[in-house]
């Protein structure tokens, strides 16, 4: 009995797919993003608002390939019952769900599931009651009830009529009881109905927060277009122009906001037509210069300047007949507008015939290419549902509504029901709706309050002035609308996300004012003292949309305890803040914790060197490392931390496997802060670096690193200068090189190391295969001691980087590591400076250059070469072709030395560096001498 109905199942699924999906942008749904729940900011703001703070970027790494979205996700899991699927407006949830069901339908994924039942939200709306064996028979051909494998699809939750009430839903069992249909899905979801279908339900992330989240067993959410995909795109939209499609591309990326809103299909498309349109009739404006499309409200004014325009633009046709064409779409963008506004306010974004009728709105108008652009429709068995084709365009044609509608309105708009104050003159209203923007928590009129600035601006009133607007009626109307939204941002407390949101608007407006004059000093380095609560609100705003905070937002010597709680919430989404010497104590940290804390953090790279962090504030850091999620480099350098602050966050560091990079250079942390991080190692896999420089651990704190180094292998460089480590830290560090391969960076300049120390040292380098650098700079290193380091480079094959500077290994000393150079075929850099080198160890070192291969970078600054040692040198590199960076300076070479060296630098191709300061050439000799370098290598940068 089943195998035939399961085939008929399959053929009217089949038949219903069609050819209704676009290939080209579908590769992006295949993928999924696995995520752990809704964040704050998905829960409480505005589609729009989310993308632009998040900048289209992906919370998680994580994805799930969509033929195993309902699979287990190990063999020791199960299968998901209730699955969620989020995705703001616009970025493709039917599309996906479409997908899904012609690729199981096909018998590509999914096998393993026997029926698929797809409804949407949209058709519930048509029910006021339902069981769950008449859900089931809705189904085409019917799904017999308790059917195993069956998968019941719940697309757009945001369209529901009801929200969802899991608190005060009566339990229902009884799947042949009529119930409300808000119940039916709470039973459902709750699994007291069709325990054993699998559920899958795509929403707005804000509706999908209506679900307990202890009832969701798997979540994801589709990931907007990266940058080759926004190319398939508009390449897909403009097939017939691809000069087109490159030159709209070229514009959306040149604004860096639209480009980041332009990662979701739903608005790239409108912006892409927009822009497309504006660069087919930018010439032929010809009374005035064009508006390019920048803001929101510029890109959506010519997109309802295209639509208005499209029904008679390709014809020409009588003049007359044009006229009633414009009149009759003037009329039904009114009509439009005012369903727009009343569906926003009720958070209704699906309509019906009776609601359409209710408007005053033609259905037989319906049909123009105006509504095509504006508006969708569904017809489903019981009746048709319309919807605006973006959740943009309600919020667009609610503006031009309410701009329209607040010149003559002599009561509150906003209360549609019931006896309001009066409120006379558009000013008022304008003011009355930035107050309830401001008011609403979840941000639901923030992108309707923009459009509404947007269209007191000149360029939007130049574009639609005779098709939607009056010529120049808003003049009188802007400054005053600046103050108010200016009013809106005098509050002493924190800066939330309307705040932000009231900057936008002043940009929509054309008042930069406020935010340039931030962004200045932001670039310049002079905020401190200018972060008023205006002021906080527009670097709020620049931190999402400057490309001064792109890589890096620097607030350093500029903020203090209040202005940094006033701009908490919005440090949130900085991927990398720098908030150095802000003399921030304890205190701050608490604060600081509390955002390194939140679900939505984001913070990948946070400096605070230079502040007056104690203990205290290093333990309130710690706790947040417990459950942080993003943040990789922490810097702590230059504070008082002391042995306590390092084990609260070695204690940290054996739990967070998040953390790559910790920096606690200066911090007196001691013998035993040492010890505790020590400790850490052993357990913590996940540490790449670690700086401890000038922190007095002494011998005994490097003792302890060194038998952590014996068990760690994920730690990669470790900076130890200026501790007094010594000869027997030395030996320790030296017995643990034997054994760890994996590190590859060992900083132990200034550290009092003598002969002992160096030679324990150099013969781990001879069994050692990880270690790239070495830095044993100002320690007791003479001849003897480098002649043996010089013999370990002989045989070793993985040192880089090898730093001696500040010692004195003399000529003898030279000789040695010459003669290692000549068979060494893996140091590239070799720091020399101040080390008592003169012209027999220059001599030994050109005859070493003449035949190595792989030294690139030499620095023998301050040392006594002299005219014959230049001339050496100089005849090394007539032959050497790695050398790429030589400083010279300070070593006597005189006016001979240095033509030498310039006139040598005809043969060589290799060198990009060359500093031959300090050398008693005089003004006149340096001029000849750079001159010459210019001639013989044009390519290499010259000091003198």
């Amino acid at each position: 009995m089943e195998e035939p109905m399961v085939q008929k199942h399959l053929e009217s699924l089949q038949s219903s797919c069609g050819n209704g999906l676009e290939t080209g942008a579908l590769q992006r749904l295949t993928n999924l993003l696995l995520v752990e729940g809704l964040t704050d900011i998905q829960q409480k703001e505005h589609d729009i608002l989310q993308v632009e703070t998040t900048k289209g970027l992906p919370s998680t790494s994580k994805s799930i390939p969509l033929e195993k979205l309902f699979l287990p996700l190990s063999k020791l899991s199960i299968p998901p019952r209730i699955s969620v699927t989020v995705g703001v407006a616009g970025i493709g949830k039917s599309t996906l769900v479409k997908l899904f069901v012609c690729s199981w339908a096909k018998g590509e994924i999914s096998r393993d599931i026997l029926f698929v039942l797809p409804l949407t939200f949209k058709e519930l709306n048509t029910h006021e009651k339902l069981s769950a064996e008449r859900l089931l028979s809705s189904a085409c051909p019917p799904v017999p009830a308790g059917a195993a494998r069956t998968l019941l699809i719940l697309d757009g939750l945001d369209e529901f009529k009801t929200p969802l009430d899991f608190s005060n839903a009566a339990v229902c069992t009884d799947p042949k009881k009529e119930i409300q249909v808000d119940n039916l899905i709470t039973n459902i979801i709750r699994g007291n109905l069709l325990q054993e279908a699998s559920v899958w339900v795509t929403a707005r992330p804000a509706a999908a927060g209506q679900i307990p989240s202890g009832l969701v067993d798997r979540m994801t959410e589709i990931r907007g277009f990266g940058a080759a995909e926004m190319k398939d795109f508009l390449d897909h939209m403009f097939l017939d122009n691809r000069d087109l499609s490159s030159q709209v591309l070229q514009h959306i990326r040149a604004n860096r906001s639209l480009h980041v809103l332009c990662t979701i299909p739903g608005f790239c498309r409108i912006s892409a037509s927009s822009v497309a349109y504006f660069l087919k009739h930018s010439s032929d404006q010809s009374q005035e210069a064009p508006v390019v499309p920048r803001t929101l409200s510029e890109i959506y004014s010519y997109y309802f300047k295209m639509a208005l325009s499209g029904d008679w633009q390709e014809k020409p046709r009588e003049a007359l007949r044009i006229e009633q064409a414009v009149n009759t779409s003037k009329k039904l963008v009114g009509s439009l507008g005012r369903l727009a506004f009343s569906g926003l306010l009720r958070r209704k974004h699906v309509f019906y015939e009776q609601d359409m009728k209710a408007h005053g709105i033609d259905l037989s108008l319906l049909h123009s290419c105006l509504c095509t652009r504006l508006l969708l429709k569904e017809d489903m068995p019981a009746s048709t549902a319309y919807y605006f084709s973006h959740l943009t365009i309600q919020e667009f044609l609610a503006a031009l509504y309410y701009y329209t509608a607040a010149k003559r309105a002599i009561f509150d708009l906003f209360v549609e029901s019931g006896v309001s104050w009066p409120k006379l003159g558009f000013l008022s209203h304008f003011r009355n709706a930035a107050q309830r923007a401001l008011q609403a928590e979840d941000g639901q009129l923030d992108v309707f309050m923009r459009f509404l600035s947007g269209l007191l601006s000149p360029p939007v009133n130049r574009l639609l002035s005779g098709w939607l607007l009056l010529q120049d009626e808003q003049e009188g109307w802007r400054s005053q609308a600046v103050d108010a939204l200016q009013g809106c941002l005098q509050a002493e407390h924190a800066v939330s996300w309307r705040a932000v949101n009231a900057m936008r608007c002043l940009q929509e407006l054309q008042h930069t004012d406020t935010a340039q004059a931030v962004e200045e000093a932001l670039r310049s380095g002079t905020l401190a003292g200018m972060l008023t609560p205006i002021n906080c609100s527009a670097l709020a705003y620049l931190l999402q949309v400057s490309d001064v905070c792109l890589e890096e937002v620097n607030l350093s010597s500029c903020l203090t305890y209040n202005v940094c709680k006033r701009l908490l919430s919005q440090l949130l989404f900085c991927h990398s803040l720098r908030l150095d010497n802000n003399q921030f104590k304890d205190d701050v940290m608490e604060l600081l914790g509390s955002v390194l804390s939140g679900k939505d953090c984001q913070i990948q790279r946070l400096s605070l060197a230079e502040n007056q962090i104690s203990n205290k504030g290093a333990k309130a850091l710690a706790r947040s490392l417990l459950v942080n999620r993003s943040l990789m480099v922490l810097d702590l350098r230059s504070n008082a931390i002391g042995p306590t602050g390092a084990k609260a966050l070695a204690d940290a560091l054996k739990k967070n496997q998040i953390l790559l990079s910790l920096n606690l250079q200066h911090n007196s942390i001691k013998e035993d802060g040492a010890a505790f991080l020590a400790e850490a190692l052993l357990t913590n896999h996940r540490l790449l670096t670690l700086h401890l420089q000038k922190n007095a651990v002494g011998a005994q704190g490097a003792r302890n690193m060194a038998e952590a180094l014996k068990q760690n292998r994920s730690l990669r460089e470790l900076i130890l200068s200026s501790n007094s480590v010594g000869d027997s830290g030395s030996i320790a560090l030296a017995e643990a090189l034997r054994v760890n391969h994996s590190l590859q960076c060992l900083d132990l300049q200034s550290n009092s190391i003598s002969s002992a120390g160096v030679t324990a040292l150099t013969t781990a380098l001879c069994s050692n295969r990880g270690l790239l650098s070495l830095n044993l700079q100002w320690n007791f290193i003479q001849a003897k001691t480098a002649t043996a380091l010089a013999q370990a480079l002989q045989s070793n094959s993985s040192l880089v980087s090898l730093d001696l500077q500040e010692n004195t290994i003399g000529d003898e000393g030279m000789a040695a590591l010459s003669a290692a150079l000549k068979v060494n075929t893996t140091l590239a850099d070799l720091h020399l400076q101040v080390a008592s080198v003169g012209a027999a160890g220059a001599q030994a070192l050109a005859e070493a250059l003449m035949v190595n291969k792989s030294l690139q970078v030499l620095d023998l600054r301050g040392n006594s070469l002299g005219p014959a040692g230049a001339k050496a040198v100089a005849n090394a590199l007539k032959v050497n072709r790695s050398l790429r960076w030589l400083n010279l300076q300070e070593n006597a070479l005189g006016m001979d030395g240095a033509i030498c060296i310039a006139t040598a630098l005809k043969g060589n191709h290799g060198l990009t560096y060359v500093n031959l300061q300090g050398n008693l050439i005089g003004d006149s000799g340096a001029r000849m001498i750079a001159d010459t370098i210019r001639s013989n290598a044009p390519d290499c940068v010259v000091d003198v």
